[in-house]
Parts: structure tokens; C-alpha cells; sequence
């Protein structure tokens, strides 16, 4: 009997650890295995490749060709001629010979003013770059609490499978009990019939604990991304005097650290810039240019020679699609700050849920803690009354499903409490550390 209830209590945090894997171990494995963290990592790397592409506008552009050209077009083939050094007017240039030409080029382009347009995209991708990292963060925090919620979720459903074996116990030596007084004529054979039901149904019981427990399982591998708990290498926290109850009061200050409302502002900012870079392409663009040829007739005695210049261009109109791109910018620049103060309603609810329901679970541990003993206590008093003949088989019932509630109650109440702690920290942006 002190066995079993042991066994109950160890597996909500009576007993030392047995188990291998603890809850910073599934933490880890997750973090490197999760494919939403990885989805979110690969999103950085664009970020960063994009802040790359933004970069290489302030860098000249250089081009390499080579070609094979052959013509008895005039003017093309005096050109060529030309080129090569060849021309000559003696020749007929009406009817020319067939003429080749091979030529190689090194070509050169930069931009060298556009009314701050390059500025401004690199100034976007940074802002986007920041955004992801802080979305890369959510995610890790959003994972922390998941695996850590079913990491508790899994013991409080091991703990449940060890109620109802209890339980099974418990009523079957309530059954021995009442066999033994049927035996001698102090009972009636309804009391033997009714605690043969109560153990039917703490059986069916103890199958639907232990299905939850596979399923809770399931879901703790699939936080993880891959399979990697079992249900006999968890490693069980303490007891609960490592436990400290919630703080009385929140600051709504602290969800200006949440990264989901840092990337939303950063995503704010960079569609603020947008609407600039919009209104700053109307500008002129002022580009320098320059090319490098050599050309020959047969790959021998190359004739080199040389281009540069400089450019302006200005879109002096465009069908108003200038005008339609700064009205598409203001509306996602509004739509980006309307979407931020969504989202901060959003987590200053998530926060204040969080909180409070920190402080319901630590109230129902409180609770819980003061009623296993009562539970265990009256069983005991009211099965010896019930051998002795001085209490009905009901009041046993009673008692059995008291303390089998009870109990069930104490595990839920432990492991809830543990991840709401845990949801309160992820309600913070905080990643969520294992009580030590």
C-alpha cells in the first residue's frame, strides 16, 4: 500500500529523478532540430542577403563580353575596319568584302546620385533584417514554451497513470475488505458488487491515462522534431517547494522587449522608409559609364580603344505610375502601423491571460496541498469503520473517489502551475528557464 502511494507521489515530484532526459536537454535538441526554427533561420539568411543586395548599389558594375562578328554589310564592315585600324579609301565601300571582326570588352557602369534612393533601400533591408532576427527569437520563445509545456503535459499524464493504479489498489483491497465481511454474514452481497464496479471503472480509467499519456508523448516529439523522449527517460522536477508564487502586479513596459513587437516595429519603420524611397525616385538618377575594346580581324595585333561618359536621366512622367507607387506606400506604411497596435492589444491580452492564469494555478497548488492528506486520512478512518461494521459501503465509495480526485487534482495542479510559469515567461519574451 506505502508503495503505491509512493509511486504516486514520485511521479508528481515526491521521489528523486530517475529519469535520463531532462527539460533543458528536449530545450536543446528542439532548438537544433525544430523545422520552424529552422524555417525561421533560413528567413534570417535572406534577411541578410538581401541587406547584401542592398549594399552592392553603392559598388561599380563590371561586365566582361567577347563576340564573333562577320558581315559584308558597308557600313558595318567599315566600322569593323575601323575599329581594327584597317580602313582605307581606296577600297570600294559599297562592296565590301566579307568582313570579320573579333572583339572583347570590359564595361563599366555606377550610379553616382539618385536623390538617396540607394540609401533608404539599405536602410529597408536592415530594418527587414532586424525584423526576422526578432521573429527568429519568437519562434525560439514560442518553442521553449511548447516543448516545455509538453514536457510537463507528458509527466502530469504519467502522474495520472499512477492515480488510477493507485486507485485499482486501493479499491481492491476495499474489495478484500468487503469479501471478507460477505464471508462472515456482516455484509450484503451489493457491497462486493458495487466495489467490483468502482474497479471496472478505475481500470477503463487507467487505460484512458495511459492513452493520454502516449499522446502527450507524441506531441512532446513533435515539439522536439524528432523522436526523442519516451516516457521512461523523463526526468522529474522537484517536488514543488522550489515553486514561488506569481508577482502580484505586471508592467506593460515589459512587452517592449517581446520580439513579436520588435519585428513589428522594425517592419513599421522599414515601410515608413518606403514612402520616403517612393517620393525620392522622382528624382534625377546621375550615372557614370566607360567601356574597354579590343578588336581584331584574326585573334592577332588586338586594336584597343575606349568609352566613358556621363548620364542623367529623369522620368519626367511615367502615366502616374510614380504617383500610384507613393500611394502604395503610405497605404502599407498605414496598414504596418495599424497592424502594430493590433498586435501590441494582442500581447498586452496575452500578458494580463498569462498572468492571471499564473494565479489561479498557484492558488489550486495551494490548495491541492492541504487536501491529498485530508483525502488519505478520511479513507483510511472510513474503511476501518467500514471492517468494523460502522459505516455503510456508500460512505467507502465516496471516499475512494474523493482521494482518487484529490490526487488527481494534486498532479494537475502541480505540473498546470508549472506551465503557466512557463507561458508567463514566454507572455514576457522571456525564454523560460528550468527551476534550478
Amino acid at each position: 500500500m506505502k508503495k503505491r502511494v509512493w509511486l504516486v507521489l514520485g511521479l508528481f515530484g515526491a521521489l528523486p529523478a530517475m529519469g535520463t532526459l531532462t527539460l533543458e536537454e528536449a530545450l536543446t535538441a528542439a532548438h537544433e532540430s525544430n523545422p520552424d526554427v529552422q524555417a525561421a533561420l533560413h528567413r534570417v539568411e535572406q534577411a541578410n542577403a538581401m541587406l547584401q543586395q542592398a549594399q552592392s548599389g553603392w559598388y561599380p558594375q563590371v561586365s566582361l563580353s567577347a563576340g564573333y562578328t562577320r558581315t559584308d554589310n558597308p557600313p558595318q564592315a567599315f566600322f569593323m575596319n575601323l575599329n581594327q585600324r584597317q580602313a582605307s579609301l581606296e577600297e570600294d565601300f559599297n562592296q565590301p568584302d566579307d568582313t570579320q571582326n573579333i572583339r572583347g570588352t570590359v564595361g563599366l557602369k555606377m550610379l553616382l546620385a539618385d536623390g538617396g534612393v540607394r540609401a533608404l533601400a539599405q536602410k529597408m533591408s536592415r530594418m527587414q533584417q532586424q525584423a526576422r532576427t526578432a521573429l527568429l527569437a519568437a519562434a525560439r520563445n514560442e518553442l521553449t514554451f511548447a516543448v516545455t509545456e509538453a514536457y510537463y503535459q507528458t509527466l502530469q499524464a504519467g502522474a495520472f497513470v499512477a492515480v488510477q493504479e493507485e486507485t485499482i489498489g486501493s479499491v481492491e483491497e476495499n474489495l478484500r475488505v468487503a469479501k471478507a465481511r460477505f464471508e462472515a454474514g456482516s455484509a450484503i452481497q451489493t457491497d462486493v458488487l458495487n466495489l467490483e464496479v468502482q474497479l471496472a471503472d478505475a481500470r477503463e480509467n487507467l487505460i484512458r491515462a495511459k492513452n493520454r499519456q502516449r499522446l502527450s508523448l507524441a506531441a512532446l516529439n513533435t515539439a522536439i522534431g524528432k523522436d526523442l523522449a519516451s516516457t521512461l527517460d523523463l526526468a522529474v522536477p522537484p517536488k514543488g517547494e522550489d515553486l514561488v508564487p506569481p508577482p502580484a502586479g505586471i508592467h506593460l513596459a515589459a512587452l517592449d522587449q517581446r520580439p513579436e513587437l520588435l519585428g513589428a516595429l522594425a517592419q513599421l519603420k522599414a515601410a515608413d522608409m518606403n514612402v520616403q524611397r517612393a517620393r525620392r525616385s522622382r528624382l534625377p538618377k546621375l550615372q557614370a559609364f566607360g567601356s574597354l575594346d579590343w578588336d581584331s580581324e584574326d585573334a592577332g595585333n588586338f586594336e584597343d580603344s575606349y568609352l566613358a561618359g556621363v548620364v542623367a536621366e529623369w522620368d519626367a512622367f511615367t502615366g502616374f505610375r510614380k504617383d500610384a507607387e507613393s500611394a502604395e506606400a503610405k497605404s502599407r506604411a498605414a496598414e504596418a502601423r495599424a497592424g502594430y497596435e493590433s498586435l501590441r492589444n494582442q500581447l498586452i491580452l496575452d500578458l494580463r491571460n498569462a498572468h492571471f492564469n499564473a494565479q489561479e494555478a498557484w492558488e489550486r497548488l495551494d490548495v491541492a496541498r492541504r487536501s491529498v492528506a485530508s483525502a488519505e486520512e478520511a479513507l483510511r478512518i472510513t474503511r476501518q469503520r467500514y471492517e468494523q461494521g460502522a459505516a455503510e459501503i456508500t460512505e467507502l465509495l465516496n471516499a475512494q473517489v474523493g482521494l482518487t480526485t484529490t490526487r488527481t487534482r494534486s498532479a494537475a495542479a502541480h505540473y498546470d502551475y508549472r506551465i503557466a510559469t512557463a507561458n508567463l515567461e514566454r507572455a514576457l519574451g522571456r525564454p523560460f528557464a528550468e527551476p534550478q
